[in-house]
């Protein structure tokens, strides 16, 4: 009886969306991260985007006005990651908050003597635990063009590896997913970036993935959906368990 209602509720809200055809050419077009999806495909992108707006709140910062054609280029690549995994896997939290650029906030840090400093980092994106996800919009307009970095995905990525707790690199696994090969093939290559860049050897991954599990996790989710083939190239054991986890093959996708 539940679901019944909670489907119909559902297929009402699509039917009412008031997103026209152009508006949707218009954001698709944008990104080209997805040219390589089916019709399908793109069909049901559009109502995980619908049902995605009318979850979530979109706030700007700093006096920036978020149009409606900002939402869909966030809403898209933000849905990207849970095409085949649902709209609750982003439960739990509502708002999205853009800054027009990057933003600076203020963090409480106490060294290891005890004394409390105030530190300012400058930023591109952040995820919060059970709050909201902050978005540079210079950055995010920027995303989409298939090279590898994708601010909008790292930061949705963070908030499915939040699913099971704090962001640690080891979101929440389907059934038929075996633990210890997530836990030794990514235990490893973070190990492997980690010595590849402290070495100051080139890289195809961006260091900042090195930083933590839990960022070493959302630059591969990066990778996955824009260059796949160098998860394959360097994990192919990790290629196989991202396939597995977002339950899309973006390497034959996208090549």
């Amino acid at each position: 009886m539940f679901t019944f209602i909670h489907d119909w509720l559902e297929r009402r809200i699509i039917s009412r969306s008031s997103i026209t055809d152009a508006q949707w050419q218009a954001a698709f077009s944008s990104l080209p991260l997805l040219d390589g999806l089916t019709a399908e495909e793109k069909q049901r992108l559009k109502e995980l985007v619908i049902l995605f707006i009318d979850r979530k709140s979109f706030e700007g910062a700093l006096d920036l006005v978020v149009t409606l054609p900002m939402v869909l280029i966030i809403s898209l690549q933000a849905c990207l990651p849970i095409l085949k995994l649902g709209l609750n896997s982003y439960d739990g939290w509502t708002s999205i908050i853009v800054y027009p650029t990057g933003f600076s906030p203020e963090r409480k840090v106490v060294d290891d003597y005890g004394v409390t400093h105030y530190e300012k980092t400058n930023l591109a994106g952040e995820s919060w635990l059970n709050g909201p996800i902050v978005l540079s919009w210079e950055e995010t307009e920027r995303a989409g063009i298939i090279d590898g970095s994708n601010l909008v995905i790292h930061e949705f990525a963070h908030k499915l590896d939040m699913e099971n707790g704090v962001a640690n690199g080891f979101p929440a696994l389907h059934a038929d997913m075996v633990i210890d090969n997530w836990v030794n093939a990514f235990s490893e290559g973070f190990e492997k970036l980690k010595q590849r860049c402290d070495s100051g050897k080139k890289s195809d991954i961006d260091c900042y993935g090195a930083s933590s599990p839990a960022e070493f996790f959302a630059v591969l989710s990066e990778v996955f959906f824009e260059r796949p083939n160098i998860i394959k190239h360097h994990y192919p054991d990790i290629y196989d368990l991202l396939h597995q986890y977002y339950r899309q093959d973006t390497l034959r996708r996208l090549s």
